[in-house]
């Protein structure tokens, strides 16, 4: 095994972590500042690639479609939120119904394509993987780093306000939030409706980086972006504990994931298992808490009985 490919290959497994970093921060807010289980993702993570890319064919402005792919996400997120609220959905099952709701709206805004191309040298792209290798301004990894520390600084002061502290005790218990006189239904949509904004601007930045739209481009990402959750939270968990390093670690948490999805694909993993092996670290990783707790548990106990 040649070592020279797999760090040749570092650079675009960073900006693609980068990238999805920003839809687990979408994911984060939702699992863990709302504790919904919001299964959006998945559709909306392919809606903000599509709008964005086909305004730009069409001659908009980047920022304006980029702004529109974000708004876009947002609609989404709100459709959840109101199936949710105002028909008693369960969350999990209202995030599916927009999923599959999601799928043919994104097939009609692609004109019924299952993927459409934006090529770097005719668009002004915000990010491109032909430069992830380049020094300078021009390389997505620096642009991404700075949208990413926009977006948490962002996140940060919004979260401080008092309509962001709403949505953080609707998360923590929903009951005395209602008794203390929020509304916790508008504090769930908006929640949902922001996760789903970001997770749509990370989808318009992956298709610039990538130079292509798909309509499955966003299958399966709940999983990248649970596993960017948990790995932050079994590394850093101890480390971060203001709410700004906590989304830190999230991001840094999808850049472990690629990195590792990467080490494996160099050690010569048939690329058509990507998908379980996705599943296993997500299961390794999330079992990790229980068997540290589980072996505290049992340790503590041999202790006792060997002082008794």
């Amino acid at each position: 095994m040649n070592l020279t490919a797999l760090l040749n290959a570092m650079p675009g497994a960073i900006a693609q972590g980068l990238i999805w970093g920003i839809m687990a921060i979408g994911v984060y807010i939702t699992y863990k500042v709302l504790d919904l289980a919001d299964l959006t993702v998945d559709g909306s993570m392919a809606t903000g690639g599509a709008v964005c890319v086909m305004l730009m064919l069409n001659g908009v402005n980047v920022w304006v479609a980029l702004l529109c792919a974000v708004i876009a996400g947002m609609l989404a997120g709100l459709l959840t939120g109101v199936f949710h609220t105002a028909m008693g959905i369960p969350p999990i099952l209202a995030g599916i119904l927009t999923q599959l709701s999601l799928y043919s709206i994104n097939l009609a805004i692609m004109e019924f394509k299952a993927n459409q191309g934006i090529n770097v040298t005719k668009y002004a792209l915000i990010v491109s993987q032909r430069n992830v290798r380049t020094a300078g301004f021009g390389n997505p990894i620096f642009t991404v780093l700075l949208i990413l520390a926009l977006l948490i600084g962002v996140l940060y002061w919004f979260f401080g306000t008092e309509l962001g502290c709403s949505l953080r005790a609707t998360g923590a218990n929903e009951a005395m939030s209602r008794a203390q006189g929020i509304n916790t239904n508008k504090a769930k949509i908006l929640g949902l409706m922001i996760s789903n904004g970001i997770v749509a601007l990370s989808s318009a930045l992956l298709s610039h980086y990538q130079g292509f739209v798909d309509v499955n481009m966003g299958r399966g990402a709940i999983v990248i972006g649970l596993a960017a959750v948990i790995i932050s939270e079994v590394v850093f968990g101890k480390l971060f504990r203001n709410f700004a390093l906590k989304l830190t670690g999230v991001a840094i948490g999808a850049v472990i994931y690629y990195i590792v999805i990467q080490v494996v694909l160099w050690l010569g993993l048939n690329t058509n298992l990507l998908k379980l092996l996705s599943a296993l670290i997500v299961a390794v990783f999330l079992g990790i808490p229980y068997w540290k707790a589980h072996f505290s548990v049992n340790r503590a106990g041999k202790g006792g009985r060997e002082h008794a």
